[in-house]
Order: structure tokens, then sequence, then C-alpha cells
């Protein structure tokens, strides 16, 4: 039975052949509304329209309209509109009567499966055609399976579907129990339909499992099954929302009959209201800036406390920090930082315990002591790293000074009703890899590539480490391109490769790439040969990737940081709130970044173009322009 805790097995096998029987169905809008609840916009034949609202750990069904599309898309929406919008849903099933549905999905020439689990806390997950996960929504460990990237989806327990008799007779005598409880665990039906079973078959509850006749058993089931689908009445009691009214169950319970189960599910569970939060009061030039004094003041203070505590535990807990820097510094030679991470989760020793996070890009973790947490940089001594706490008092007591005298300065005055600009946007802090050409693949992996022969020579001799990956465009002059993890987004990388390569400065639209492990890249040349600057020999099989299309784009992003950024198309369409697409062309690279600056200039709000003044310029865009012509080819912004 659905109650306001949740649908039951029963319940989605009821609500899916209603689902079922509008295929076929092609997925067209995804929204992420909060951490577990999704809603989807389907397209059937004939121009047909539907919706879906699937809350993890709790109800899905059809529903007559969504909540508001939220404002900002999440990171998780984004992904799975990548993979599948557009795709066709082949199959939907359920995992035997569990909370749990399968869509099959096909798009072009590949096949997805998109899992949706309600038990628990509940949970997304995406997979390939043969259930290995690209992405699930939630990161878990159980004691049976692990729902983890790039590994094989396993449905929990055993198929709890029914196909024969034998699969009843199997159920009852391996029980122990009596009926009742048997067929509400182990045949997953929850206590009230396993009551139903009973009546229906006739059979006492509290009798042995063992004893009752798995024919008749097997009867009364597939009885529920056909009243979910072929004889259902779904009602709302006052207890409940079900596919069909219970025998022991009067007709004065009943509020409200329906024509489909799901219209009685959408009356049953009223769609949440994701309302945009509420308008502050406009407050002064004034006001703001001695507020924000104010608050920055109280934070310098904290940070000052908290940094010189982290200093002392640095030294308080030497043997600890030496450990973990010396051990983790000989590790990150022969390993990458995943397969680091895998082994600090897997072992016993009291230093492993202490390490909570790790940060790959650029070589540091978290340790916990005494209940704070120390960033430490593994390549670095005690002495170093304490140093960077001390330094962070310094900047922080000459910030507190400069926000007293800032607060001087600003004596609140009468409102004068003038408009202030709408937001204040964090900015991008600056990264090791922000000097290199860089960007994110949609399944979040850093991928740098250099600008000129001697950052080539850079990134590998100094960032190329553990089983980072090495790819270049299949032509003499490009960019080299490190992809520092596990990433399924190949597309992606291959078009970086490609388009900062003499590929489009030759004015092609598409070209070849190849991909080597970081064992195959050496400097060492074969004898009487040489290997200029910026170049590598490439020894042993490569991985290519053919006909791969040239693309650039350039947008501003604003989440989780504002700052503008560039790459492959796919992933800065997603990420950016305003893009322009380059392919080559006519226009020299300082002209495009000029042109790209513009564009984007015109699409930005007035309001939002005062606040960027500092980050929206021409060498940032430059800074993404690829090698020879190009010319603008798309644009796009709210």
């Amino acid at each position: 039975m659905a109650t306001q805790k949740g649908m039951s097995g029963i319940d989605f096998y009821a609500m899916l052949s209603e689902l079922k029987s509008c295929l076929p169905l092609w997925i067209g809008k995804v929204y992420q509304y909060n951490i577990n609840t999704f809603g989807f916009k389907f397209n059937g034949d004939d121009r047909q329209k539907y919706s879906f609202i699937a809350e993890c750990g709790r109800r899905a069904h059809m529903t007559g309209a969504l909540p508001q599309a939220p404002k900002n898309p999440s990171g998780y929406s984004m992904f799975l509109r990548k993979y599948i919008s557009g795709g066709r849903i082949l199959d939907i099933r359920q995992f035997g009567i569990q909370r749990i549905i399968d869509f099959t999905i096909g798009k072009t020439e590949k096949k997805y499966h998109l899992i949706f689990e309600f038990f628990d806390d509940g949970n997304v997950i995406l997979c390939d055609e043969n259930y290995e996960i690209i992405n699930p929504l939630k990161n878990h460990r159980f004691k049976d399976r692990d729902v983890l990237p790039g590994v094989m989806y396993v449905f929990p327990g055993e198929n709890s579907g029914i196909s024969e008799p034998l699969d009843i007779e199997k159920i009852l005598n391996d029980s122990g129990k009596d009926l009742v409880r048997t067929l509400a665990g182990d045949l997953m039906l929850g206590g009230e339909y396993a009551e139903e079973l009973c009546l229906i078959a006739g059979l006492d509850k509290n009798s042995d499992a063992s004893d009752a006749d798995h024919l008749v058993v097997y009867n009364a089931f597939n009885e529920i099954l056909k009243r979910c689908t072929e004889e259902k009445r779904p009602v709302i009691t006052n207890f409940a929302c079900r596919p069909f009214l219970l025998e022991t169950e009067s007709e004065y319970a009943v509020i409200d009959e329906f024509e489909s189960y799901n219209s009685a599910l959408e009356t049953y569970y009223p769609l949440p209201d994701f309302k945009p939060e509420e308008k502050k009061p406009k407050l002064s030039k004034e006001e703001i800036i001695r507020n924000r004094q104010k608050q920055a003041i109280v934070g310098f203070e904290k940070k000052i406390a908290e940094a010189q505590v982290k200093a002392d535990l640095l030294y308080s807990n030497y043997q600890l920090v030496s450990e973990v820097i010396k051990t983790l510094d000989e590790a990150s030679k022969t390993h990458s930082w995943q397969e680091i991470e895998d082994i600090l989760k897997n072992s016993s020793m009291p230093a492993a315990k202490s390490i909570m996070k790790v940060y790959p890009e650029n070589a540091s973790v978290d340790i916990s002591i005494d209940n704070f947490v120390l960033r430490v940089f593994v390549h670095e001594g005690i002495e170093q790293n304490a140093n960077r706490y001390y330094n962070e008092i310094k900047k922080y007591k000459k910030k507190k000074t400069g926000a007293i005298k800032a607060m001087e300065r600003f004596i609140p005055s009468e409102k004068t009703g003038k408009s202030e600009t709408k937001n204040e946007y964090s900015l991008l802090k600056p990264k090791w890899y922000h000097r290199f050409r860089w960007f994110y693949t949609s399944d979040g992996v850093l991928v740098i590539g250099g600008r000129d022969a001697a950052t080539n020579e850079e990134i590998v001799k100094k960032y190329m480490e553990g089983n980072d990956v090495f790819v270049h465009a299949d032509v003499h002059g490009g960019s080299v391109v490190i992809v520092k993890g596990d990433t399924k987004c190949w597309d992606e990388v291959s078009q970086f490769a490609v388009s900062y390569s003499n590929i489009w400065k030759s004015g092609h639209f598409s070209g070849d790439a190849y991909a080597a492990e970081r064992t195959q890249v050496s400097k060492t040349a074969e004898s009487g040969e040489y290997v200029s600057r910026g170049a590598f020999v490439i020894r042993g099989e490569r991985r290519y990737f053919k006909d791969v299309s040239v693309g650039v784009a350039i947008g501003l992003q604003y989440e989780p940081a504002i700052a503008v950024i560039g790459g492959p198309v796919s992933t800065i369409k997603h990420r950016a709130k305003y893009y322009v697409v380059l392919n080559p062309g006519t226009f020299e690279p300082n002209d495009s970044a000029k042109k790209v600056l513009k564009k984007l200039k015109d699409m930005i709000p007035k309001e939002d173009l005062r606040v960027l003044k500092n980050v929206l310029n021409t060498e940032k865009v430059a800074a993404f322009v690829p090698p020879g012509g190009s010319d603008i080819s798309d644009f796009s912004g709210e």
C-alpha cells in the first residue's frame, strides 16, 4: 500500500503497468528539485506529452504538471541530460516486485539503464548497456555490493520475480517462519498485502509457511497482480492509496475513486512546493558595506584562531603527520591518486584512518586531528605546511585591519530608493592548472593541455603521474593533453586534443587523436634520432579516436564560482550560463577573442557586467581561443 512514507513494491507494479502502456516514449527535459526529487518530460506518439516525478526512497508516478523548473540546474541533472535527453525509452522493468525501476534507454547507437532505487534513502544510477555504473547520484559501499562509478551494478538481494510455482515452493520451504511473515518479508509483499493473499488463498496466516500449498499461494499471488492491472480499482482510503480495495476494508473507508492508479497517486502525493527564497529588504550601499565588514571581521578572527590551532596541531602531532607525508609522497611516485584513495579506505593503519579526503589536483589530503581538519600537502615538510597556516594568520590580520578602516569610512545614510547590483558572486580562486589549457569533463575529471612546446614539456615531466593518460592529436603540432583520472567522456577529451592542434590551424573540421598510458611516453629517442622540445616518443599500442569533430565553446560560468571557462562544446554548454561556440574560420585568435567577448557582453545583463569587470576581459577569453583562424558558429544565454 502507498502511505505518506512511501510506496510498496506492489504499488510500483500497478503504477508501472499504466506507464508501460504509454510506450514508446522519448525523454525530453530532466529536472532535479532537491537531492532526492527528479522530474521528467516524456514525449509520446502523436505529440503526446507526459510528466513523471520520482522522489527517491518514497514515490514515483505520472503527473499532470511538474513543479517550476529550478533557476540553476543541478550538476547531476545536467549530467543526465547529456546522456539521455532525446533518448527513446525502449523498456521499463521492475526488479521482481522490489522497489526498483529500470528504464532501458536507447540514444544514437548506445543503450543506457537509468535505475531508480526507492528503498532506504533511495538513489539514481546511470549505467551503460552492460550495467557498468557511469555515475550514481549517491556513492555507497554496502556489505554485498558497491554503488560507485566504474563498477557493475548489482541488484540487491535475490530476484523476487515469481515466474512459476517452484519459485513459491522454494520460498515457503526455506522460510522457517509462519506464512504471513514469510509472504511479507521473503516475498516482499509487506504486511497488508501478505494478509490479503492469505484471505484470497483461504489459508491460516499463522500456520507454518512450509505447510502451505505452494500452488494455492502461487495462484493467490497472481490474483493480487491481476487486481493491480486488469481488475484494478484505484482508491484513496482513510489509511492509504491503493490500486484496489482490500477485502478487509469497508467501502466506508473509501475517500475517493480514480480512473487510473497514477491519478490516485498524484492526488495522494501533492507536488512539493519548491518556492524561491523570499527577497530580503533592500539596504543602502553604506549599510551593505558596513554589514559585510562586520561579518568579515568576525570571519577573519575565527580564521586567525583556527589557523593558529592547526599550526600548533601539526607540531604536537609531528610523528603522525610525518608518517602521512612520507608514505603518500612515496606512493604518488608509483600510483595514481585514485588508487591511493582506494588503498587508504581499506587500510587499518591509524595514519590512514586519520585521512578524511584526498585532493589529487594539488597533492594534498585532509587529516582529522582533535576534531580539526588539517590540509597537508604531501610534497612539503611539516615546517612548510605550518608556514602555510602562519601565512594565513598574517593575511587575515591584514584583512581584519582593512575591514575596520573600511567600516569607519561608511556611515549608514537614508535609503535613496535606487537599486543596487542584484548579486555578489564569488570568484574562482586561481589554481595551479589555470596557466595551462584546461577543462573538467562532464563526469568531473580534470584535463589539462599545454599552450606551447615549453608547457607541453612541463606538464609531462612535472604533472603526469600514476595512471594519468596521455592524449594528442594525430598530427605534428598541438597541445599535449593529460587526463588526470578515470573518465567515460573520451569524446570530450579527443575533441579538446584535435581542437588545440594544427588540425584547427589548417582549417579542417575533424581529425584523429590517440591516447597512451603514462608508461608509454618517453623523451628517449631511438639511436640516431632527436626528440625536440615539447615532443615525445610513444612506444606500444595506442588507442585511436577517428574522425573527431573540432569545436570549442567559451563561456561564463556562475556556479560554483564565477569564471571564464572554455573547452569541448558539450561540457561548456552545461557549465556556462552564457557561451559562444567557435569553429575554424577566418579571424585571427586575438580578433576572435574580441568578438567572443563582445558577444558574451551582449548576452549578460547590464547589472551583472558591473560586477564582472575584473573577470570578463580579452585576456581571459583569449586563453581558450584555439590556434589559427576562427568563426563564431553558435551562442546561447539565459
